[in-house]
């Protein structure tokens, strides 16, 4: 492992020389063979950040290379879909989050690679890394941070680093 791999530890993630609070998935970590859509975990294993997606109407540009999210964008969680685990855009009738959130906790997600590009239906989707709730309240299966750790790890990453999940 390097400085600039994001490690997920039992109550931290470690990158560039720093610590960061974080939470995870309601159903903590699961095996990645087990991963299954709605079962709240996050996924071991080693996963890369393939995309930055931030909203610009409420923060600067975090990085050079992060994305805008409109207002149409949506991620598909339906496994009976070929879009499955991949941004989608309204109007959308199958199953999907809208990324465009009234609360802060998708003002800037750093997309992983877990089941994608090449999703296989039904193992998960849309795990991100994204502002928490608050300490201690899981996610769905993220991995979630104080906002402003997030924006200093954002800052800091490139494409393809590493999540280090064990």
């Amino acid at each position: 492992m390097t400085a600039a791999d994001l490690v997920v530890m039992p109550t931290h993630v470690r990158f560039r020389g720093r610590r960061f609070p974080r939470t995870i998935g309601r159903g903590g970590l699961t095996p990645a063979a087990t991963k299954a859509e709605g079962d709240m975990a996050t996924p071991r294993g080693v996963h890369h950040i393939v995309d930055m997606l931030y909203r610009a109407d409420r923060m600067a540009q975090p990085a050079p290379w992060a994305r805008p999210i409109g207002p149409h964008d949506l991620w598909s969680d339906d496994p009976a879909h070929p879009d499955y685990n991949h941004l989608v855009r309204a109007p959308y009738t199958h199953s999907c989050e809208s990324l465009r959130r009234a609360d802060p906790m998708y003002d800037l997600i750093l997309v992983t690679d877990w089941n994608y590009p090449a999703a296989v239906p039904g193992r998960g989707s849309a795990i991100f890394l994204h502002q928490w709730r608050g300490p201690g309240r899981p996610t769905a299966g993220c991995v979630a941070f104080r906002r402003d750790h997030l924006r200093w790890i954002a800052a800091r990453l490139e494409p393809f680093n590493r999540l280090v999940i064990a």
